[in-house]
């Protein structure tokens, strides 16, 4: 069952990745073209501002894996159920906090952007805030569910209602947009679709999973361990929020609303980059909690990380590759005149980030192992120097500036610095992964020289043109990969639901 779980759940994210692609392609520039690209750079920039509070989780909610299995090994149920309590009541706590915080920040919109803002602008940027941060509060009690949701392997239910969100949100969104309310609108129907998301989840534990919470022995010792656990985590969050917000804050300081529009486009297509690897590794973060916790085998977890981070190299060398070659064009075609250097933003950030991306089990496994401290301070350190380098270079170059900053903080710490610190401490197999996923450099020459005469000589002006060339290199590249880069376990995960599809439909 939990095999079918995984599947599901798998399969279901690259359902609702498809589609909420396919139907952002469609509905970003319409929505691009009812807000304008000022007001698009001043939503991004607020939520650039308030995605800070996110922070005050403190790292507690990664922690909950970890804790649940050691309870779950030990089939303590009482345990886990003094466990839920107890995160209940923190991020109870944190979600207080978020509104005090968060109505400290509304109060101080004009102090914090009156160099780079109209008066007009402010007003609007205070609203959004506002409707932001009460969002940002409801999340964290609502992510407690969610983790155990997550806990129970239950991926179908879970990948089921963020499918459900993805669709529904340009649809709702898109008639508020028509009618004048703006980027006002983008923050009620996200607002919305988190409490939706919030009730169901309820009613799925406390229903189904027979969720049960303790809250009257809240043990200060078990709160402790938790709170040491979770420290270094919390700087990692730190740390990723300061790489992936900051440059939006340091163009809107620098360079105002439109620097901040040109680099949230590219920053959109990198998040649904990111997304694309997270849907396979997330499905296992159970798993290697469970190993750790009964055998803590280094083989069993080498062979685990090796196995998801070609498939992961499959799927994402593809996107990059497509994006390479057919990114100009479609930035053009889909984000409109005034985006052209959103392009080269999206090199810069989706390039070096493919390091990580393919290692990102890696994180889990160090979670697990509780062996996670030293990302957080390397990575803290690296962050700085971000800050530093990104600053000069939005001054010179702009969006793209800040891009390279961050690409030279990634390219650093994950490429060089983690990789290390994965062979030499963590205990896995590093020198074979990356043996392993040179093994495709040959799958990619083919692809490789082909696009380079699609980006050369293609003349490609519609979305018509964009989807032909598209197909073909995606064609191109799978024969490649087929004869050339799979081998026979990838072979039997790619075709075997080809295989039962054209079974049923013989039958």
């Amino acid at each position: 069952m939990k095999i079918n779980q995984l599947k599901a759940g798998v399969l279901l994210s690259y359902i609702s990745m498809g589609a909420s692609t396919i139907i952002s392609i469609i509905y970003t520039p319409i929505m691009l073209r009812l807000l304008g690209q000022s007001e698009y750079g001043l939503y991004q920039l607020v939520f650039s501002v308030v995605s800070y509070l996110g922070l005050l989780s403190f790292g507690f909610g990664s922690a909950y894996m970890r804790f649940y299995a050691r309870y779950k090994a030990q089939n303590d149920q009482e345990g886990i159920a003094r466990l839920n309590g107890m995160f209940m009541i923190v991020f109870i706590g944190i979600a207080l906090l978020a509104l005090l915080a968060g109505g400290l920040l509304v109060i101080n919109v004009q102090l914090i952007f009156e160099k780079s803002l109209t008066i007009e602008e402010i007003q609007t940027a205070k609203l959004l805030m506002a409707l932001m941060v009460f969002n940002v509060a409801v999340t964290f009690p609502a992510s407690v569910f969610d983790s155990i949701v997550t806990s129970q392997e239950q991926y179908f239910f879970q990948r089921l209602v963020n499918l459900l969100r993805s669709v529904l949100n340009p649809f709702l969104c898109l008639p508020l947009l028509i009618m004048g309310y703006g980027s006002i609108s983008l923050v009620l129907v996200t607002t919305f679709l988190t409490l939706a998301s919030f009730s169901i989840n309820i009613w799925f534990c406390f229903k189904k999973l027979h969720t049960r919470f303790v809250f009257g022995h809240f043990y200060g010792s078990l709160f402790k361990e938790i709170g040491v656990f979770s420290f270094y985590i919390f700087l990692n969050q730190i740390i990723d929020q300061v790489n992936w917000s900051v440059d939006k804050f340091i163009l809107g300081m620098v360079t105002g609303t439109v620097g901040v529009a040109i680099y949230s486009l590219a920053a959109q297509l990198n998040t649904y980059y990111l997304n694309f690897s997270t849907s396979i590794s997330s499905v296992f973060i159970p798993r290697v909690n469970r190993i750790v916790a009964e055998s803590n085998d280094n083989r069993v977890l080498s062979e685990i990380f090796t196995k998801v981070g070609r498939v992961q190299f499959i799927l994402l060398a593809l996107i990059i590759d497509e994006y390479v070659f057919l990114g100009r064009p479609f930035i053009t075609i889909w984000g409109g005149s005034g985006y052209e250097t959103s392009y080269y933003v999206g090199l810069w950030l989706m390039i070096p980030v493919t390091i990580p991306l393919i290692q990102n089990l890696g994180v889990e496994i160090q979670r697990a192992k509780n062996m996670h401290k030293f990302r957080s301070i390397v990575y803290i350190l690296i962050a700085a120097a971000n800050v530093c380098i990104s600053i000069p270079l939005c001054k010179i170059y702009g969006p793209v500036g800040c891009a390279i900053g961050t690409a030279m903080s990634l390219l650093i710490g994950n490429g060089l610095i983690m990789n290390w610190y994965y062979q030499v401490k963590v205990g896995l197999d590093i020198r074979h992964f990356w043996w392993e996923i040179f093994k495709f450099i040959p799958a990619l020459i083919m692809p490789g020289i082909a696009g380079y005469f699609i980006m050369r000589y293609a003349m490609i002006h519609s979305y018509a043109t964009l989807a032909l060339w598209g197909i073909i290199f995606v064609i191109i590249y799978a024969i490649s990969m087929w004869f050339v880069g799979l081998n026979a376990y990838e072979k039997a995960l790619f075709s075997g639901p080809v295989k039962k599809i054209l079974g049923r439909i013989k039958k």
